[in-house]
């Protein structure tokens, strides 16, 4: 590699991978999972940010961090689960039932929940509401998971949080089968995280599926179901249906659902369901959709159907069709949450619109980390994410040569992974991340030899080493014809590079 990542006066993030990622993984592998993803700011326009935050400068409270973080440790981690509400409704109970005291939106489905909540936190915040934000995994700090007011919560509150209700925590523990798990104990720490502070409304990713998932003790004001694939079909069933069933646990009485363009046979039972307890339905495509988008300079240019007319000219700086139809989701369900549609007809004000679609940001989802060669991050890590993110690569950008760089975990569908990039990467260089779920390199190699063949495929089991083979052959096209990169596969490889490649 003629150029290393960064300034020549720098030291290069690859040369101290290994250091970077002890210091984020002394932890349980689960607990230091690093997803490519980051907040979006209470928007105040300008350019679009976003913010990872870093250990603490204080000794005093990145000790006092770390020794949370070695107690979460001790628990389950989140792959390892008992699907029941059962302990987190118990300390909902002990906590004086924490999240009922806000409304709140509950997104789930397989893919685009992070973005989706990320918009409709920003649309919230332009209409001056305070949010509370839940979601998972994070990028290198765990205090992200927990955002309020369009951030993460400081480390000094977070550590002060879980100090307050860990004596409820360890109650529960004792009164159980199981004690509280990793994931749980965290929700426990936002309910009461967003009570304490307080928010006007919640947004709460599912951490896996929805009826038996910690997230779900919230009575969902609005359900947003982002579009249903197969995914975690150990778990959640090997049908989209079945899939379905379990994601449609959040749909409760009275609600308003909002439905991305979902397969038939999940579109039925999502329906189904919200018959049931009589909620209200909005569909992607008939009561809201994209009327038209057209790719911009760093984004999109779009005009949304809401569910009180049409918002015309709105700029979303993130690529590809998939963020359209997030953002249509977004905006349908804060329609729904200030009762546009069902207690008043007039849509909301355009400019506040437009101004919070202008200020998102989504790391991770084709993030551009470097230039000459260009190296663009995405978190595809299944068959329809990557469908979508290799139809949204050749939309926005001209590479004439474009070298994957794939890490996946063990329990995904690789191959389907690796056969949706397969028309749009010139080779691949095979690696493997960090965590113990991640698929070793020679296996993931022999997989994608007989998709791309023998003389497309490379293997570097180190990610660094891969980082570089992979922009070495970019660079062989010469700097001004067009070369790239594409790291992707798992949302922890994403999260790795994010670091090596100086994004943390």
């Amino acid at each position: 590699m003629s150029e290393a990542p960064g300034t020549s006066d720098t030291p290069d993030p690859l040369d101290s991978f290994d250091e970077i990622i002890e210091a984020e993984t002394t932890r349980d592998p689960d607990l230091a999972v690093i997803e490519a993803g980051s907040r979006t700011l209470r928007t105040q326009g300008g350019p679009p940010q976003a913010d990872v935050p870093a250990r603490p400068e204080d000794p005093e409270v990145d000790k006092a961090l770390r020794e949370v973080e070695a107690e979460l440790a001790t628990r389950w981690g989140e792959t390892k689960l008992e699907p029941s509400v059962s302990r987190i409704a118990a300390l909902m109970d002990v906590l004086g039932e924490p999240q009922r005291s806000y409304p709140s939106i509950h997104i789930t489905g397989t893919n685009g929940k992070t973005s989706t909540a990320r918009m409709i936190e920003a649309l919230l915040g332009a209409f001056e509401l305070r949010t509370g934000r839940y979601t998972s995994p994070h990028v290198q700090s765990i205090t992200e998971r927990i955002s309020l007011d369009g951030g993460p919560i400081s480390a000094e509150r977070f550590v002060e949080t879980y100090q307050d209700i860990k004596p409820y925590v360890e109650m529960v523990d004792g009164q159980q089968e199981y004690r509280l798990s990793f994931f749980e104990v965290l929700t426990g720490m936002a309910y009461a995280a967003f009570a304490d502070a307080p928010v006007d409304v919640a947004v709460v990713e599912v951490g896996m599926g929805g009826s038996w998932d910690a997230t779900n003790v919230i009575d969902g004001d609005v359900a947003v179901v982002t579009p249903i694939d197969l995914d975690h079909t150990d778990r959640l069933g090997e049908t989209p249906a079945q899939i379905a069933g379990e994601k449609s646990g959040i749909i409760k009485q009275d609600a308003t659902v909002i439905l991305a363009q979902q397969p038939v046979d999940a579109a039925q039972v999502l329906l189904k369901k919200a018959v049931e307890v009589d909620a209200t339905v909005a569909r992607e495509g008939l009561e809201f959709g994209v009327v038209a988008r057209q790719v911009a300079v760093g984004g999109q240019l779009l005009t949304l159907r809401g569910l009180g007319g049409e918002y015309p000219e709105v700029y979303l700086p993130l690529h590809g069709a998939h963020q359209a139809h997030n953002a249509a989701v977004a905006l349908a369900a804060v329609e729904a949450f200030f009762g546009v549609g069902a207690q008043r007809a007039e849509p909301l004000d355009i400019d506040t619109v437009r101004k919070a679609f202008a200020a998102v940001s989504s790391p991770g989802r084709l993030e551009v980390v470097r230039r000459s060669p260009t190296v663009v991050l995405d978190a595809a890590h299944n068959p329809a994410g990557a469908e979508a993110t290799a139809e949204a690569v050749r939309e926005a950008f001209d590479f004439t040569r474009l070298i994957g760089v794939v890490g996946a975990s063990g329990d995904k569908n690789v191959r389907g992974v690796l056969e949706a990039f397969e028309p749009i990467f010139a080779e691949v260089v095979v690696t493997q991340n960090s965590s113990h779920r991640a698929m070793d390199a020679d296996e993931l190699a022999a997989i994608a030899v007989e998709v791309f063949g023998d003389e497309r495929v490379q293997v570097e089991p180190r990610l660094p080493d891969a980082l570089e083979a992979a922009i070495t052959l970019a660079e062989e096209e010469g700097e001004f014809a067009g070369g790239g990169v594409l790291v992707t596969g798992s949302v922890i490889t994403v999260g790795e590079a994010r670091l090596l490649l100086g994004k943390g």
